[in-house]
């Protein structure tokens, strides 16, 4: 899935593209995605400005001149591709992205300057909302997030103040949207590996030197992935088709059997199964 390196990679690649144009029409290609969408889902945005785009942890934020949001969550295998100007004629040719199949493009968006943002989605486990944009904040998709962990409000104070008295593991902790939102598997791992804490240790055990470390690699690799353009991991693509390439400066995620990058460290990258999820980890150095 999609973090928040990588939403915030698409939105910053959309905007040049999106904002101060209109909608001038809306190709549904199916009644719904993950969830139905929206009623009226057409009528309601077409005829929209589209005004400066945002991001709520791994939602990207698409404000409307009509005061409604389109909220867009891209699931395991979304994707928003620009169609450029002068392939009308070929749909579903996208730069750099000839294994594309368009029987997935479900939702399109034409824009006045003959751009078509497409929302393509094999597994369709992505979804569309719209709602007021005042009443933003409360909507139940984003109510209960956590604090943004490149906001102002993220601090290791914060971090402590919400581990405090947690028996939870510390990698389910920072996994928990609740406590920090756009967090997910790839970057807690990073993160926790450049922390040097080992990702089975109980969040209220972590102790303040290393609530500083933690927070501190959290915003690192966070930044740097998104300076990187995110990460593409199987079906993930920028919003113009182009890839990503953060994957190939993973210190632990997906390199089990590999030396540990930390100097000075003889570990080699451990995997285990938490959660469900793949947990990659120096057994040497993070303790």
């Amino acid at each position: 899935m999609p973090e928040l390196p990588e939403i915030e990679t698409i939105r910053r690649g959309l905007a040049p593209h999106l904002e101060g144009r209109r909608i001038v029409d809306v190709t549904l290609n199916r009644p719904d995605l993950r969830f139905p969408l929206p009623e009226r889902f057409a009528a309601r945005v077409t005829g929209a400005a589209i005004a400066p785009l945002g991001r709520r942890a791994k939602y990207l934020l698409v404000p409307l001149s009509t005061g409604e949001t389109l909220v867009i969550h891209l699931g395991m295998s979304g994707r928003l591709l620009l169609l450029r100007p002068g392939l009308a004629e070929a749909p579903g040719r996208f730069h750099h992205d000839p294994g594309r199949l368009p029987q997935h493009d479900h939702v399109i968006l034409a824009l006045a300057d003959g751009y078509r943002l497409v929302f393509n989605d094999p597994r369709r486990f992505g979804f569309m909302l719209l709602a007021p944009t005042q009443d933003l904040d409360a909507h139940p998709a984003l109510a209960g997030l956590g604090v943004e962990p490149l906001g102002n409000g993220f601090s290791a104070g914060l971090l402590a103040a919400r581990f405090a008295g947690r028996r939870m593991l510390v990698k389910a902790a920072l996994l928990d949207q609740r406590i920090v939102a756009g967090l997910g598997n790839i970057y807690v791992c990073e993160a926790l590996h450049r922390a040097r804490i080992a990702p089975a240790r109980p969040a209220h055990a972590i102790a303040a030197p290393e609530i500083d470390r933690l927070a501190a690699a959290i915003r690192d690799v966070l930044d740097a992935a998104i300076r990187a353009g995110g990460s593409t991991l199987r079906d993930y693509r920028h919003e113009d088709g182009s890839l990503g390439y953060f994957q190939h400066d993973f210190h632990v995620y997906d390199r089990e059997g590999e030396a540990c990058p930390t100097p000075g460290c003889s570990g080699r990258v451990a995997r285990f199964v938490q959660a469900g999820r793949s947990t990659f980890h120096c057994p040497a150095c993070q303790v």
